[in-house]
């Protein structure tokens, strides 16, 4: 450091080093610190008195006095981090923690069954060329009723049914409406499923207000409804097993016709008949049919032209099913007890 101008800063730069170096803890630094950089010490109030002092001794003592406050600093960063790692190796050493020791392993998390579920689902259809499309879960009474050919009159508009946000705005009650989107966002041929929420006034032990569903659409030239049930006997032994089989029944929906309702072998009695299937050797899972010729004239499609067939399924459906859960609001409930064994 150079020859200091005065013996007042000389002293409290020598006495300023000494605390620092005699300071053998951190408190005991700190209180080094405020003696010689604190708001009331000698130095910083020397400081503060400059625009006082006799003109000619104002440079001098101001670049004296800011070199002495630096060179305090950096003694007191340079100590301190002595001071510091002293302090950790005395830690590590009193320490009856082994800290080479691995850490206590967290339970690590997994999907959902509904999730791995819905993902098995597209994984099926994927690999048989469909593409995943998804739309909005707040939808128009125009894409979830009126384009999938629902008359005005029909039940699913009431009230104790759906959740209307306005009269022309609701809870979307299916994933169909993203079929119709579609539809209108491209020209055939169209291969698409549609995974998503979904929302209906009930509730009850096979029922709950938010469900799952995957919709599926195929629109080409010359399908037939051998096509739907080939496409979905492929479905059912991915899902289900190999030995699964499948058969359609009719039905009535207002968007398809010819409307079929979908059954499955049971896989707990094989077809012969048990407690699960009822006696009857089948489980229904899913509704399907041929498109509407209307509802291709909503989107511009030749009904002349082009065919399809539409199906679909809850996702709650199909992992009750599949894992033979018989309670729906098991899924909702948040009970480890349940949830771990997925």
């Amino acid at each position: 450091m150079q020859v200091l101008e005065r013996d007042d800063l000389r002293a409290i730069y020598t006495g300023g080093l000494a605390a620092v170096d005699a300071a053998m803890t951190l408190a005991g630094l700190e209180e080094a610190r405020v003696r010689f950089l604190g708001r009331k010490a000698e130095l910083t109030n020397l400081l503060r008195s400059i625009p006082q002092l006799p003109a000619e001794e104002r440079p001098g003592v101001g670049k004296f006095g800011n070199l002495v406050k630096r060179e305090l600093e950096q003694a007191l960063e340079v100590r301190q981090a002595a001071l510091e790692a002293d302090e950790l190796v005395h830690a590590l050493e009193s320490d009856s923690v082994d800290v080479t020791l691995p850490g206590l392993p967290l339970p690590a998390g997994h999907l959902h069954l509904i999730t791995s579920t819905q993902r098995e689902i597209e994984d099926i259809f994927v690999s048989m060329g469909y593409e995943v499309a998804e739309g909005p879960e707040i939808e128009t009474d125009y894409y979830n009723f009126e384009a999938l050919n629902h008359p005005a009159d029909h039940p699913a508009r009431s009230l104790h049914d759906t959740f209307f946000v306005t009269s022309d705005i609701l809870l979307r009650t299916h994933t169909s409406p993203v079929q119709v989107r579609t539809m209108e966002r491209q020209r055939p041929p169209v291969y698409v499923i549609a995974p998503g929420k979904a929302y209906r006034r009930d509730s009850d032990a096979t029922h709950t207000p938010m469900f799952h569903q995957v919709e599926g659409l195929v629109v080409d030239r010359d399908i037939t409804l051998a096509d739907l049930k080939g496409t979905l006997e492929v479905f059912a032994r991915a899902m289900f097993g190999a030995d699964r089989r499948i058969r359609l029944r009719p039905h009535f929906f207002p968007f398809t016709e010819p409307s079929v309702e979908v059954d499955v072998s049971c896989m707990l009695c094989d077809g012969v008949g048990c407690r699960v299937c009822k006696r009857s050797g089948w489980l229904e899972i899913l509704g399907a049919g041929m498109v509407d010729p209307n509802v291709f004239r909503f989107v511009g499609y030749d009904p002349e032209e082009f065919t399809g067939f539409a199906f679909g399924m809850g996702i709650e459906r199909i992992a009750m099913l599949k894992h033979g859960v018989t309670d729906l609001r098991l899924f909702y409930e948040n009970d480890l007890r349940f949830v771990r064994q997925f």
